[in-house]
């Protein structure tokens, strides 16, 4: 889907493209070289081995470049795949594990061993105890299993929201330490 973003920037007119008669000229070492005719411009691309990119129409009169233009486009496609590289890793993934007050050991273990591996990931982790019947008469017991979910991943995870209620269950979230 990116991929197609970058395909639908719109391209700068290059050399016989542009469509203007007069054109404010910048030369290749971001000098300016003054207001010419497009005829001018041109030679002066063509002589210095470069094209003449328009780089602003609004501006009155439209400023030109000479620059090499693959060189440019490649860069410009560069910074915008970077900026999506960028994008992508401020974006965290939260995985959840439902956990339970009467948890057996061996199903407390392996949730602990599978969130261990998301959180060397990257991913954040929310470990939420959903209270059935009569349980929610007891939440200390739910603390203390979160709790231990807790100092079970202390070595790779900080706490960041403490065990809070919400509504017939209780969660905390875990992030993974720098």
């Amino acid at each position: 889907m990116e991929v197609l973003a970058i395909a639908k920037e719109k391209e700068n007119p290059i050399n016989e493209q542009i469509r203007y008669s007069n054109v404010m000229v910048i030369g290749p070492n971001g000098e300016q070289l003054g207001v010419k005719s497009k005829e001018d411009a041109l030679t002066l691309a063509n002589y210095a081995g470069f094209d003449l990119v328009l780089m602003n129409e609004n501006a009155n009169p439209p400023v030109c470049k000479i620059m090499d233009y693959n060189k440019f486009k490649y860069e410009k496609k560069k910074k915008s795949k970077e900026a999506i590289k960028k994008q992508r890793e401020a974006i965290v993934d939260i995985k959840e594990f439902r956990l339970s007050i009467t948890i057996d050991k061996h199903d407390f273990d392996t949730r602990v061993r599978n969130a261990r591996k998301n959180l060397e990931k990257g991913a954040k982790i929310k470990a939420s105890i959903r209270f059935k019947g009569r349980q929610i008469t007891h939440p200390e017991l739910a603390k203390d299993v979160l709790s231990r979910f807790a100092d079970a991943l202390s070595d790779v995870a900080e706490i960041e929201i403490q065990p809070k209620f919400e509504g017939k269950s209780i969660f905390m979230q875990l992030m993974p330490k720098k």
